[in-house]
């Protein structure tokens, strides 16, 4: 991976450990299925089990900045694989180490943070999306516990899942709040959603749920509670996009350097050093970025987050389009991985809020109004 400013030596021993680990894991296991699971829409499963013993997985003892050098590591190899061990844990086991109670965090985290059990994250819904804090979805109480009646959608890993959160309005107050919805439990189905042309091997699913049982974390009383676990999530998210614009720039620059065109190598050619140049200086970008918002993980406000998501999600599709370019027709095929990273590119680009709503954030961090609800 590029590295011209030399970001590398502002890392710890043990973060350059915990990269170089994954980035064998890749190299090795990832990387080599990565097209065919791609072409096939085939879920890694088998994988996970390999990646939770790792130890890299939503564990406290990692740094935001050995976090976020995971992200890079598994996007740079496998987008499906990244969005999986980020909705298991930046966004399940978040939720639950944040907001659920000793009983929960013991019973789930464990067995979690190993891919022993797999989370999934319910929070979109089919008419609920950008605009989230409004969703439907209902807790009635139910005696200890709760009943749920909604419908959620792009909810990945929920087809396998062995835990839920689940995000629904409660009828007693009308606040957010986010309930454990465990594998089998009546009233529940999970589709695949199909036809997809991004994240072809992430399973993502339309859930119905009629009646469904449910214990609610303690600490998810409002929607805020909800959007404290979202913004830890885009800094990840960043690292992401950082990881698939990495590798965009390495095949193209290893492409270039390769091919003849009219008795010369691409890489003789001024178009294309410009294009390469202006490709590093995203990255760079991207870079410098990322680790400065994992240097201030904590006090991460949500327009730091989002301005990480929208930038580097944006700049990450240029570099992928550039990249793309720069193979020619090769740029096309599967086995060049270009095209794969720059097809999710677009899921990452709109998941976790769309580019609009990131900009909207920080618009209301800068300015002191809000141009969307809150409520």
């Amino acid at each position: 991976m590029p590295d011209l400013y030399r970001l590398d030596e502002l890392l710890t021993a043990e973060e350059r450990a915990v990269r170089d680990r994954v980035r064998a894991f890749c190299e090795a296991e990832v990387l080599p299925g990565a097209a065919n699971r791609w072409e096939r829409a085939t879920v890694p499963r088998e994988l996970l089990p390999r990646l939770g013993a790792l130890g890299v997985t939503g564990v406290p003892e990692l740094s935001a900045t050995a976090e976020g050098l995971v992200a890079a590591e598994l996007a740079a190899a496998d987008g499906s694989l990244y969005t999986i061990w980020a909705a298991q844990g930046g966004l399940t086991m978040r939720a639950i180490a944040m907001l659920g109670s000793a009983e929960q965090k013991a019973r789930w985290l464990p067995r979690l943070a190993t891919f022993e059990a797999v989370g999934a994250f319910a929070l979109t819904e089919p008419e609920h999306g950008s605009d989230a804090v409004l969703l439907e979805t209902r807790a009635r109480r139910n005696g200890e516990g709760y009943d749920l009646d909604g419908r959620k959608r792009w909810i990945g890993n929920a087809t396998f899942a062995d835990v839920l959160v689940v995000w629904a309005r409660d009828e007693t107050d009308g606040q957010v709040g986010g309930f454990l919805v465990e594998r089998g439990a009546p009233g529940l189905v999970a589709t695949a959603i199909g036809g997809k042309t991004s994240h072809r091997a992430v399973s993502q699913a339309d859930i119905v749920l009629e009646g469904v049982p449910a214990a609610r974390l303690p600490g998810a009383l409002t929607f805020r509670d909800t959007a404290a676990v979202l913004r830890a999530a885009r800094a990840g998210i960043a690292w992401g996009a950082l990881g698939h614009a990495t590798a965009c720039y390495d095949a193209a620059r290893a492409y270039v350097c390769e091919r003849t065109s009219f008795g010369r190598p691409l890489a003789g050619y001024q178009l294309v050093q410009a294009k390469l140049a202006g490709m590093l200086a995203e990255v760079t970008s991207m870079q410098l970025m990322c680790l400065r918002l994992s240097q201030l993980a904590e006090v991460t406000t949500d327009g730091m987050a989002s301005l990480a998501k929208m930038h580097c999600a944006r700049a990450a599709r240029r570099v992928a389009a550039d990249a793309r370019d720069l193979l020619g027709g090769n740029g096309i095929l599967l086995e060049n991985h270009v095209a794969r990273h720059q097809a999710d590119l677009e899921g990452l680009f709109t998941y976790e809020g769309t580019d609009h709503i990131q900009a909207l954030i920080v618009g209301r961090e800068v300015t002191g109004v809000s141009a969307f609800s809150i409520r």
